[in-house]
């Protein structure tokens, strides 16, 4: 006779747990093609040794869900200015970028400093991408105040600027840095390779999800400069600037295209300078506008005047004039549906480009169309 041994109470749990975990796998295989291809034996097998650094099933959907990660690529970079002490802020933005767009394209990176980077500021921001990453370090003669320029007329400005509480009025490396941006920095060898760039810079937001690529954007549309966000410069600031462009666009007037957008800087055709210009420190050009003879010409003749340590010429000005009066106005672009911050201004996407962005900002919160802003002025050359 058998004797039959009844199933012990752990032995029963056993059992029901191992069928539970069959049937959840049976389900999951049924519902899920990804589950069932992931959790399949030859998969398994083929995973193995695999290195450690491989794609994450997340990373690995949202890149079959970007139509462009295979796709052709601009010859282009990201820029960035920074000094060590600005490590968190640059990794603020470097991650901003990333989550948002480069994750998917993985654009390099170049980074430039006036001094070394320490082994700690490459080694923190190194981690935050897998794209390449390049340290440059600035020569003195692009960032130094020239030493034919007149400090005791330069500190004159400064005082009086700080007088009238104007931000970095009194600030020498601020205007090393507007003269590096102006003239100097596409030509620092670390950027000489590539034609197109995006200016990143400490402690600003990317509020939305791109789909696409930016630079091919530029590339296949034929755009040489791109903006988010523009305003009123402050006229104590370059008192002396737009006569000084009047006298070179007298002097060199081959360099002026006869398409520009002249109406976006003036509202009396070239008489007065409006003050309006592209907020520098978001920017996505092509850098052979900036090597082309009429750019360089240009900034040698604003150079010799003095007036980036005289008053305090920016080089967002300077950028603005230059594609406003040598680029053809249809070359100039908006990048409505990419939400930025650099503080104290913002801009928002809105509507269908809001959702679609999954932007995290707030659509009414937009410097966009307030008292201060020049969109309304740019929008109004394509009427």
């Amino acid at each position: 006779m058998t004797v039959l041994f009844p199933i012990t109470t752990p032995k029963r749990y056993i059992f029901a747990v191992l069928a539970a975990v069959i049937c959840l796998h049976y389900v999951l295989t049924i519902a899920y093609d990804d589950y069932g291809r992931i959790s399949s034996f030859s998969n398994i097998s083929e995973r193995t040794g695999e290195r450690h650094d491989a794609l994450s099933i997340l990373d690995y959907n949202n890149l079959q869900s970007n139509p462009n990660i295979t796709g052709p690529r601009a010859n282009a970079t990201f820029v960035l200015l920074a000094r060590n002490s600005d490590l968190a802020g640059v990794i603020n933005s470097m991650q901003s970028a990333e989550d948002r767009f480069n994750k998917y394209y993985n654009y390099p990176w170049v980074l430039l400093n006036e001094e070394p980077f320490t082994d700690e500021f490459e080694e923190r921001v190194s981690v935050l991408t897998r794209a390449p990453i390049f340290f440059g370090l600035i020569p003195k003669e692009h960032w130094f105040q020239p030493e034919w320029i007149d400090e005791d007329r330069a500190r004159a400005g400064r005082q009086k600027m700080m007088a009238q509480r104007i931000i970095y009025g009194g600030s020498v490396p601020y205007r090393n840095m507007c003269r590096f941006n102006s003239g100097f920095f596409f030509q620092h060898e670390l950027l000489q390779p590539y034609r197109y760039y995006w200016r990143v810079e400490p402690d600003v937001r990317f509020f939305c999800d791109l789909d696409y690529d930016p630079f091919l954007y530029m590339q296949e549309h034929d755009k040489v400069y791109s903006f988010t966000i523009s305003l009123f410069e402050w006229e104590p600031t370059i008192p002396t600037l737009w006569q000084t462009v009047k006298d070179f666009i007298a002097e060199f007037p081959q360099y002026v295209e006869n398409h520009n957008a002249m109406d976006f800087l003036s509202n009396d055709g070239g008489k007065t300078y409006n003050l309006c210009h592209f907020w520098s420190n978001f920017e996505i050009a092509d850098m052979n506008f900036w090597r082309s003879e009429a750019y360089i010409a240009f900034f040698e003749y604003l150079e010799t005047k003095g007036g980036f340590y005289y008053e305090r010429w920016g080089d967002a000005p300077v950028h603005s004039i230059a594609a406003a009066l040598f680029a053809r106005r249809d070359q100039i672009h908006f990048f409505r549906d990419i939400g930025y911050k650099h503080e104290p201004f913002q801009h928002c996407p809105s509507g269908e480009q809001w959702t679609k962005g999954r932007c995290s900002c707030d659509q009414k919160d937009t410097f966009d169309y307030t008292q201060n802003s020049c969109l309304k002025k740019f929008e109004k050359l394509f009427a």
